[in-house]
């Protein structure tokens, strides 16, 4: 039995957890759940995640794991993308923590607005777009003259942040006067070999 992993392809955070999955060769079934259409909110789904949120994970024992970062530690256990460096792990774990509380709530939610529900950038909180680029500006900080962001290998770090950086502008958001952030994610793609 293999894994399966619940995922809406629009979402960053659940395509994540497909580049991871592929990158480690792992074998899954991915079921396509239109959270725009409700899928998430059916008693099906709320039976195997009362968050009824996606990405959500079965596992070949029937066990189920939500939460894109919590899902990327879980697979990449003793692959390479954790660091052994106990310091390190604990800094990709900031930048993992980092993503979900201080960039995906800005970026990822500017662009849904702009890309999914059709908003101009006058209808969006401005909030956004300021804690937005404070967030890329960070990255930009961070990647002036790194590879990566935890030493100088790719990490579990990097693949979270890649999803929603590499389509900020989908949202509003400024890349070409961010030259460093854009050569990370150029790296990262390659990486992970996304198109």
């Amino acid at each position: 039995m293999t894994l399966t992993v619940y995922g809406d392809a629009r979402s960053g955070n659940c395509l994540k957890v497909k580049w991871l999955l592929d990158r480690l060769g792992l074998a899954y079934d991915w079921v396509e759940t239109d959270v725009m259409s409700g899928a998430t909110r059916t008693a099906s789904f709320l039976a195997l995640n009362p968050t009824g949120q996606v990405p959500l994970m079965v596992l070949a024992d029937g066990r189920t794991l939500a939460q894109s970062n919590a899902i990327l530690l879980h697979l990449a256990e003793d692959t390479g993308l954790i660091p052994d460096d106990p310091y390190d792990r604990a800094r990709m774990l900031e930048w993992l923590f980092w993503e979900q509380y201080s960039h995906e709530p800005y970026v990822a939610v500017a662009r849904f607005q702009m890309l999914y529900q059709g908003r101009s950038r006058e209808e969006i909180e401005p909030r956004l777009f300021e804690r937005g680029n404070g967030a890329l500006d960070r990255l930009e900080t961070a990647l002036s003259g790194a590879r990566y962001l935890v030493g100088g290998d790719l990490s579990l770090a990097d693949i979270a942040l890649v999803a929603y950086s590499r389509v900020a502008h989908e949202g509003g958001f400024d890349l070409e006067s961010r030259p460093a952030l854009r050569a990370w994610i150029g790296r990262v793609e390659s990486d992970l070999s996304i198109d």
